[in-house]
């Protein structure tokens, strides 16, 4: 995409919501108006990290019967032409069984495993089981994480680094400020990984604007509370992100 001169556009999606059939066309939508890598939720009863909307949706998913398993089948059944990353806490993955997830996650087709709450060095043995599984292992980065400790992340990141453009949950807007400047400039120092910025982007103005720092545009509260509407209401956002970053000429 750096060759190409593109900034990737990357949409959440968590399985399940509003139904396995409405996120199920979701995934094949935000793929079909331009997605360059999906994330896919995998719901959770306790998603400290995240906002009350995608709680919300995480929640309401459960209680539609979706679970890891199923969300495994979703993917599959997608066959989405981009790669796909898993987003998820450790829980649901402890409890599949971590080899097993991985293998079975891959064979459906996953590329990019992301957890929330597996800080950098909490435990080393189970870190480099992920990074030795088939699925890329990719780091967040927080606008207060220590030079020092950015080191070791950046030492242990695959695919991609995350860089959450604020502190707090998903969902609240988040401005293009020169403190996330600084982040972005600090991770360019030390990696030569790509970098995308997630946390409060919820329109193609914002987006637009991220994208002239880094490398691609994560979006996810904004496109569940569209998906509630209905999947015509999240295919406009989905559309006008696109546009946004298309006009961004990117060095």
């Amino acid at each position: 995409m750096r060759a190409a001169g593109r900034s990737a556009l990357i949409p959440y999606v968590t399985a399940g919501f509003p139904s396995r059939a409405r996120s199920l066309e979701a995934l094949q939508m935000v793929a079909d108006e331009g997605a360059d890598f999906v994330e896919v939720g995998v719901p959770f009863s306790d998603p400290l990290a995240d906002g009350p909307v995608i709680q919300r949706a995480s929640h309401h998913a459960l209680q539609q019967g979706m679970t890891t398993a199923g969300v495994l089948e979703l993917v599959a059944e997608a066959a989405l032409p981009v790669p796909v990353i898993l987003f998820s806490y450790l829980n649901p993955i402890l409890r599949y069984g971590v080899d097993r997830f991985l293998r079975d996650a891959r064979a459906v087709g996953a590329d990019g495993l992301l957890l929330t709450d597996l800080p950098g060095g909490a435990d080393p043995g189970l870190e480099e089981t992920l990074r030795r599984g088939p699925l890329d292992l990719i780091r967040l980065v927080a606008p207060t994480t220590s030079p020092g400790r950015l080191v070791g992340l950046l030492a242990s990141a695959d695919g991609f680094v995350y860089l959450i453009a604020r502190l707090g949950v998903t969902g609240a807007r988040t401005p293009v400020t020169a403190e996330l400047a600084r982040s972005v400039a600090a991770i360019r120092a030390r990696s030569s990984l790509p970098i995308a910025v997630g946390f409060g982007i919820d329109s193609g103005e914002q987006a637009r604007a991220v994208a002239g720092l880094a490398d691609g545009v994560v979006v996810g509260t904004a496109l569940v509370r569209r998906l509630a509407d209905g999947v015509p209401a999240a295919r406009a956002l989905v559309g006008e992100l696109r546009r946004a970053l298309d006009a961004v000429a990117v060095a």
